[in-house]
């Protein structure tokens, strides 16, 4: 049987045994050559002095990198090695990997599935170097990186105290673009007091043009609740709901995630969301069929919203859930759950129950939807279904039958969902039945058309 043998004691293993007997050994000048390394900067992969060694698994935990040459990578794992030990069949793991491996009584080579003729196990140093050297290159250049960054955002920060007119726009449009590539550069804004500076630059005379970028950095901030509490103050809010209507996709979805957050805060006061103009756009928002990525925010800001009571009489006022019952059918799963959510929590008003027994389809899409998408969705359309049926029994539960209602209840009382579903399906099941003869509503419950 052939064998496999790494012939140099500085190489670095980078193929495994193939039948062959032959492997594929790099030194170190070929391995950056030839591109294994891929990233690392310099002439030399060791040379150079080094102050302080640095913790390898630090550095690997700290970087996080996304792509990694596959020679670091130890086979069983799939994680970087920190101890790569090497077998007699030439292939490299790390050392308690392996050593697992061989608890569990294997004594073969996990990648070749080879018996081993010797089970010691070499430490690959030169290997290890590699390893370390390229993450501990792209660890100093992170952390210089940090530093020119914190830098730079001092810098910007200093600028906007100052500046006006383009020269501000500048500014924080090239902040903004910091603070969204870099983590380092959030905290340091943060930390600065960049939270203040921004906010000041908001008021009823701000053009828009400078609301955007600040209202874009301030989102992608961490905001103590001092800072969320200024920025609730009525000219702030104000700009953002004129943004919300009149600005671009990016700075309307910036503008609804940014108030959302303010619900957080204990201090919060639901009078200053309660504008129909602000709930008129974010309608707009969530309807607007070219921005698809604007519909989530949307509909996550309006669930929040919706939970006020003075705010859900002002969204049944607007129109909302006709708009939104029609929206339906076209949402992704995520999406959809959140419409329920709203129409169902609103369906607790009595101009919400009002409005979706008013509206045409109601029922058709809701019938849809039992045990079609998930559970969750299931409940939240069963509710709003026996909401509406007890309104109207007559009216609705004979529309609700004919567009399929009594076959899906039946699905339902019949599947291992939630008993209290079950229970709500039965109860719903039987007040339909009330305007038939026990024969037609037998034949009503047949799985024809509804299961379509």
């Amino acid at each position: 049987m052939p064998m496999f043998q790494p012939s140099r004691r500085d190489g670095v293993v980078v193929a495994g045994f193939d039948g062959s007997g032959d492997g594929q050994v790099l030194d170190l000048d070929t391995a950056v050559k030839d591109g294994v390394l891929g990233g690392v900067v310099g002439g030399g992969v060791i040379g150079g002095a080094v102050g302080e060694k640095l913790d390898l698994k630090k550095m690997i935990e700290e970087l996080d990198l996304p792509e990694i040459p596959s020679v670091f990578i130890c086979p069983i794992s799939l994680e970087p090695m920190q101890d790569p030990v090497t077998l007699c069949t030439g292939q490299t793991y790390e050392r308690s990997n392996i050593l697992k491996w061989f608890n569990l009584g294997h004594y073969t080579c996990p990648t070749t599935m080879q018996e081993l003729w010797d089970d010691s196990i070499t430490p690959n140093r030169t290997l290890y170097h590699l390893i370390y050297t390229w993450f501990s290159q792209k660890f100093s250049l992170m952390k210089k990186r940090s530093v020119d960054v914190q830098g730079r955002v001092s810098e910007l920060l200093e600028t906007l105290k100052k500046a006006k007119g383009q020269a501000r726009i500048q500014a924080l449009k090239e902040l903004k673009r910091v603070v969204l590539a870099h983590a380092t550069a959030r905290k340091t804004t943060v930390d600065e007091g960049g939270v203040s500076v921004i906010s000041s630059l908001l008021g009823p005379f701000t053009s828009h043009a400078v609301g955007s970028e600040a209202i874009g950095i301030l989102v992608n901030l961490e905001l103590d609740s001092e800072s969320k509490t200024n920025l609730m103050q009525p000219t702030k809010i104000s700009l953002m709901v004129d943004m919300l209507n009149e600005g671009s996709v990016e700075t309307k979805i910036n503008c609804t995630r940014l108030m959302e957050k303010f619900m957080e805060e204990k201090e919060f006061r639901s009078e200053s969301i309660c504008s129909h103009r602000l709930l008129v756009g974010l309608m707009r928002l969530v309807k607007d069929k070219r921005y698809s990525n604007g519909i989530l925010p949307g509909l996550s800001f309006l669930r929040s919203i919706c939970l006020h009571k003075e705010v859900g009489s002002l969204i049944v006022s607007i129109g909302a859930i006709s708009q939104l019952v029609e929206l339906l059918p076209a949402l992704e799963p995520d999406c959809l759950e959140l419409a329920l959510i709203i129409l169902d929590t609103l369906s607790s008003l009595p101009e919400g129950k009002l409005a979706l027994k008013d509206c045409a389809n109601t029922i058709p899409n809701m019938v849809r939807l039992l045990m079609r998408v998930s559970e969750s969705c299931t409940q939240y359309a069963l509710s709003i279904l026996w909401c509406v049926c007890k309104l109207a029994p007559e009216e609705c539960s004979s529309v609700a039958v004919e567009a399929g209602l009594a076959a899906k209840l039946l699905l339902v009382i019949q599947s291992g969902c939630n008993p209290v579903l079950k229970q709500r399906s039965a109860e719903l099941l039987k007040l339909c039945s009330l305007n038939y003869t026990d024969t037609i509503f037998i034949s009503k419950c047949k799985l024809t058309r509804t299961i379509q």
